[in-house]
């Protein structure tokens, strides 16, 4: 896709995901903005569903960046073995909960360019927790939302931070705190990448992708 949607498209297909989920969440389990963090940290190259399997039982002990440090990084790497790259991720979170003590007081900063300094932690992981902890209209731009993004029309680019700046300039501002999970979500079950649920779809019909399937 080349050209984005004009206003009154976006606008009706933001209208009908808004209709068919107020209130999108994020499938990453978590118990405070501490948690949240490390989930979506440890969620690179994973799944969700394997990465909440994992931290049950780890947020049971260690939901602060003190009680994740009095743990230990063995500690953590019992928690999480069964998570891709877990031992950079055990060392990322062991670095980042120092830091989280020793420069915030122990607290989830609230800036992009603070959560963007910890280990680990990338444009796409710190929009997450903006949004999901501080109710900030912040795009995270995943695998999902990229490839929606550019085969709808919705907010196309070349490159994640091109989608990202899309959403923010073209998707009326009512609808941007939600944006990135309804796209994460329809991404996820019915806009996959190999053969989408074009006959599942609610937006089918404003939708200029032409390899529709049935």
């Amino acid at each position: 896709m080349d050209h984005a949607l004009d206003y009154q498209t976006l606008r009706e297909i933001f209208t009908r995901f808004h209709a068919a989920e107020a209130e999108p969440k994020g499938e990453l389990e978590h118990l405070n903005a501490f948690t949240l963090l490390v989930a979506v940290a440890l969620s690179a190259q994973a799944t969700d569903a394997g990465v909440n399997k994992a931290t049950r039982a780890l947020f049971a002990v260690a939901d602060t960046p003190e009680k994740m440090l009095a743990l230990g990084e063995e500690g953590l790497i019992a928690h999480i073995k069964t998570i891709g790259l877990f031992r950079q991720k055990a060392k990322n979170v062991m670095r980042l909960s120092q830091i989280l003590v020793a420069r915030y007081g122990g607290e989830v900063p609230s800036s992009r360019a603070a959560l963007m300094t910890l280990p680990g932690v990338g444009r796409k992981t710190a929009n997450v927790v903006l949004n999901m902890w501080f109710h900030f209209p912040a795009q995270a731009v995943d695998t999902h939302v990229f490839r929606v993004a550019n085969r709808t029309g919705i907010a196309p680019g070349r490159d994640v931070l091109a989608v990202e700046r899309a959403i923010e300039d073209n998707v009326p501002v009512e609808f941007q705190r939600h944006a990135h999970h309804w796209l994460i979500l329809h991404g996820r079950y019915i806009c996959v990448a190999r053969k989408p649920k074009c006959g599942a779809c609610f937006i089918r019909d404003l939708c200029p992708y032409e390899e529709k399937t049935q």
